[in-house]
């Protein structure tokens, strides 16, 4: 029996200011550049100044990439075009600064942080920094096991709660959350299936690296015997991401869950964090308001997840190669709205006309001379 409360969240978590929201919208209004002639760019920017409680908008200056790593069992069906195992590598790549990720974060000039939670390799291989959160090595075969006992599942859950905190008491003040993952995709189809009552065939998508018809096929099955497994826990969040998720996916989960109750915005990468934030959504219904969808990937199952949670795509690039990327490119229009908002000056108000002087104040105006008479002969007579 689990210790963690997950109904504490729903009281934890207000929506981002409304009445400062109403107050960006008014001073929005009062600009040069007229209301709604900057697009998405009006919402994004009242959105923030909404969650950051500040008109004008304070500038997003301090953003950190937060990545979760593991492996998936269920990878060794052949439902990847990666080896299964094998997330460690790409986890390498992010801190060499060799991945998309990670070139475009140097180019951002934004700070990337990897939490190892369930990679399958030896701890050892990988800085203190990234491991110290881990919770087990790989996470178990989903369609035939659960993929973490429900403490594994609290442990992951608790320890992306103290990675949440931890970047809001560094002065984080925008997360672009991402997955380091192999088999991560059939998971998250899994848990966005199951939540919104549909089939498999409607939520498998092809992954990062595409696979081809065959291991599609191979992904559809493992995806409808995980919902088997699914649909009866449906009623207990932490059990489900026991069931069906992962440590990483548990750990994004109760990362979103604790930003939202911090106060801090994030940006969704792809289908993984999409299908993290609908659990999270199940949890507390107000925590969606606290997040942006950064992109749309072209996943079956991130589309079903955005929709169910309302959430729009701000970039449809259609980029796959997760590790957050394709949320990292809805960060400039994001500081770009921040920059207009805050900015852009208000219109000048016209000089009001001086209300006529009473009678017997102020100075006294000079006579004019009485006007010339139109028939002078009319006075002499």
């Amino acid at each position: 029996m689990s210790s963690l409360n997950l109904d504490d969240f729903s009281d934890l978590i207000e929506r981002p200011d409304g009445g400062v929201r109403r107050d960006a919208e008014a001073r929005r209004e009062r600009q040069i550049v007229p209301p709604g002639s900057l697009g998405r760019l009006d919402d994004l920017g009242e959105w923030l100044a909404a969650a950051q409680s500040a008109v004008p908008v304070r500038p997003v200056e301090r953003p950190r990439v937060v990545l979760f790593a593991g492996d998936h069992g269920v990878a060794s069906l052949g439902v990847s075009a990666r080896p299964a195992g094998s997330a460690d590598q790409l986890v390498r790549a992010v801190l060499e600064g060799a991945s998309p990720a990670s070139i475009l974060a140097r180019r951002l000039n934004v700070p990337v942080r990897v939490v190892d939670m369930a990679l399958d390799c030896e701890p050892d291989a990988l800085p203190e920094s990234v491991v110290r959160h881990r919770v087990r090595r790989g996470s178990g075969r989903i369609d035939v096991e659960d993929a973490l006992t429900l403490e594994e599942a609290e442990a992951a859950f608790r320890a992306g709660v103290a990675v949440a905190d931890e970047e809001a008491d560094a002065g984080t003040d925008l997360v672009v959350l991402g997955d380091v993952s192999v088999g991560g995709t059939t998971a998250a189809a899994v848990l966005i299936a199951a939540l919104c009552g549909t089939d498999a065939s409607v939520v498998t998508g092809r992954g990062g690296l595409a696979i081809d018809d065959l291991a599609w096929m191979r992904k559809c099955a493992a995806v409808r015997d995980a919902l088997r497994r699914a649909r009866p826990v449906l009623g207990d969040q932490l059990q489900l991401l026991a069931a069906v998720g992962g440590a990483d996916l548990a750990a994004m989960t109760g990362f979103l869950l604790q930003s939202a109750a911090r106060k801090t915005p994030v940006i969704l990468d792809g289908v993984v964090s999409a299908a993290c934030a609908l659990v999270g959504q199940r949890i507390a219904f107000r925590a969606p308001d606290w997040w942006l969808a950064g992109q749309n990937s072209g996943e079956p199952a991130q589309a079903k997840a955005l929709d169910r949670m309302a959430l729009e795509p701000l970039l449809n690039h259609g980029v796959t190669v997760g590790e957050g990327a394709g949320a990292l490119l809805a960060l400039p229009l994001v500081q770009a709205a921040a920059a207009l908002a805050a900015e852009l000056p208000e219109k000048q108000e016209k000089p009001e006309k001086p209300e006529e002087l009473e009678a017997g104040e102020g100075p006294v105006a000079a006579e004019e001379p009485s006007p010339e008479p139109e028939n002078p002969e009319a006075l002499a007579e």
